[in-house]
């Protein structure tokens, strides 16, 4: 990677990399204290028999639950605001990363310097997952003052709030490659956009919809979204699965985007 366009790639995106982490640090701070302040009320719903059953259905999100405080957390790590603000940087930036730039007629520019194509790659790569780890510890640590705040801390462990973290940075980090892929593969913003959100919105939709249809149950596995699990990762519980998916995922977009990147032909910008 080249230390001097990762710095130029920080100054551009500090400021927005602030305002998404302040953004997911309230968020995640208020779901401890939802939890807890309705917690009496769920436990009244958990003894309640058949009445409980159908309300249970719809309680469910994602990987998630509002039974207990880590299926609470689950549920605002799951939870669109948070994917949308998680997905700034693992879909916004690196989409924009070669595709933007060779848009506006800059990349030329930026190939004209002593810099191969991997090392630009490499560098867009490093940036990414930088910015979703610090954007996922953001998160992180809102879930922590929210459990403080709300006198709940005795029920997180440290460790496990540090697997939580670095699931999310895999998952997240894995639609980040796959929208670098797909940035370097195209000429044009639009295609490469319209390909990683196509990726994103059908991956989060299988999830959704197989944890609020016992039908649709079985096509949970083929969304990434489905191994991310803060929930199991609080409760000790994580699966291989949440672990090798997002790895292969995005190793499979790294060598994709090794493969291609390096062996276009660039045309003149028209």
């Amino acid at each position: 990677m080249s230390l001097r366009l990762f710095r130029r790639t920080w100054a551009a995106q500090r400021l927005k990399l602030v305002a998404v982490s302040v953004g997911l640090l309230i968020w995640a701070t208020l779901m401890p204290l939802v939890y807890e302040a309705f917690k009496e009320q769920i436990q009244i719903l958990l003894g309640s028999g058949s009445q409980f059953a159908q309300f249970a259905q719809f309680a469910q999100f994602g990987g998630g639950d509002l039974f207990s405080l880590p299926g609470a957390i689950a549920v605002g790590f799951i939870h669109p605001i948070a994917v949308a603000l998680s997905l700034v940087f693992a879909l916004g930036f690196a989409v924009a990363a070669v595709a933007g730039e060779r848009q506006r007629g800059t990349l030329e520019v930026l190939l004209a310097r002593p810099l191969s194509r991997r090392r630009i790659y490499g560098t867009f790569l490093v940036a990414t997952i930088v910015f979703v780890a610090i954007a996922i510890a953001a998160q992180v640590l809102g879930t922590i003052i929210g459990a403080a705040l709300g006198g709940a801390m005795g029920e997180l462990r440290p460790d496990r709030l540090a697997v939580m973290w670095l699931n999310g940075v895999l998952v997240f980090g894995a639609f980040g490659a796959v929208s670098l892929a797909a940035s370097v593969s195209f000429d044009r913003l639009g295609p490469a956009l319209g390909l990683s959100l196509a990726f994103v919105l059908i991956s989060y939709f299988l999830e959704i919809i197989g944890s609020l249809w016992t039908a649709a149950k079985g096509l949970q596995p083929y969304s990434l979204f489905h191994y991310l699990d803060p929930r199991g990762a609080l409760n000790g519980t994580t699966t291989i699965a949440d672990w090798l998916v997002p790895i292969a995922v995005m190793g499979v977009a790294i060598l994709v985007a090794l493969a291609v990147f390096p062996r276009r032909d660039l045309a003149a910008p028209s």
